[in-house]
């Protein structure tokens, strides 16, 4: 008896001590991803002022398409009806996204730009709050999104601009829960291509329409490595961190990424912060955490597509 309640002590321990390791590991991936993802956009966005945002969002699709589809070959004749209609909705999700996110970047500062795309993983985590007193860390990254709104007394874009952050945000609380969805219903990275095909196909007539129908071999190559920073590993590693980690807490995790993203347009992009929009870009950050503030653990409803 006693070397079988040893045996089973064992076991639990062995059991907690991977789910720590994976948690860790997921929430590695969802850094890199970020990091990933801000640097990939910063760096895009000389690219896309000289070639236009369609051309650029719709090549780098291209590029990562191709390379994951090489890669992992998907037995596309063996999905189910439900399968593609994931796939096609994440990649009309992808599509619509990346093209918001980056006509909001060409007319805003990086910061900002994600700091209103944030709203949507924030929305997520706050989805099922029970208690209304936990609702003043939302009001908190609100008033961390304002004072970054402005810089030196002036707003930093026009508010007709404001469409494309609130359209990638949309995008962006769309494209986690989709993620999941593929995640569960998908081998590997199987998903993952042909989403990104989907997506690089939708933007396919506006990217030829921008460049006119000629890509110059400069925009090739530029598209080509940039690409690898975003989308490609960025949606590789939230992948892996969704498989490991809930909904929920990948949404508050991804908290900091208009820090990251304000810090990556100071040093890369050379876009000034005034000292309220540093307190406002940390003011986003614990807005975004309200499980450690009492909201609680939650599971979102099972999605469940038409067919």
């Amino acid at each position: 008896m006693g070397d079988e309640l040893k045996r089973e002590q064992l076991r639990r321990w062995v059991r907690c001590k991977s789910t720590s390791f994976s948690s860790a590991v997921a929430a590695l991936f969802a850094i890199a991803s970020m990091c990933s993802m801000q640097l990939g956009t910063a760096l895009s966005l000389p690219q896309m002022m000289e070639y236009g945002t369609a051309s650029m969002s719709w090549l780098r699709l291209c590029f990562a398409a191709i390379l994951l589809l090489a890669i992992v070959r998907p037995p596309v004749h063996t999905y189910s009806r439900q399968q593609w209609i994931t796939v096609i909705a994440l990649g009309g999700t992808v599509a619509c996204s990346t093209l918001c996110l980056s006509e909001a970047v060409r007319r805003m500062p990086l910061g900002f730009a994600i700091a209103i795309n944030f709203l949507g993983p924030l929305g997520i985590s706050t989805f099922c709050v029970r208690r209304p007193a936990m609702l003043v860390w939302p009001v908190l990254a609100m008033t961390g999104l304002l004072l970054l709104a402005r810089r030196n007394g002036i707003w930093v874009t026009a508010p007709a601009t404001l469409i494309f952050p609130v359209g990638s945000a949309i995008g962006w609380a769309t494209y986690i829960l989709l993620m999941k969805r593929i995640g569960s219903m998908f081998d590997g990275l199987q998903g993952v291509a042909l989403s990104l095909s989907v997506a690089s196909l939708i933007l396919t007539p506006f990217g030829l329409a921008q460049s006119g129908g000629h890509v110059p071999e400069r925009q090739f190559v530029s598209a080509a490595y940039l690409a690898v920073l975003m989308p490609l590993l960025p949606y590789v590693m939230e992948l892996s961190a969704l498989r490991r980690m809930s909904v929920s807490a990948f949404g508050i995790l991804m908290s900091a990424e208009p820090a990251v993203a304000a810090a990556i347009g100071f040093v890369v992009l050379g876009q000034p912060l005034s000292a309220l929009q540093v307190v406002g870009s940390f003011c986003v950050v614990p807005g975004g955490h309200p499980n450690s503030s009492g909201y609680g653990h939650f599971k979102l409803p099972h999605l469940t597509l038409p067919g």
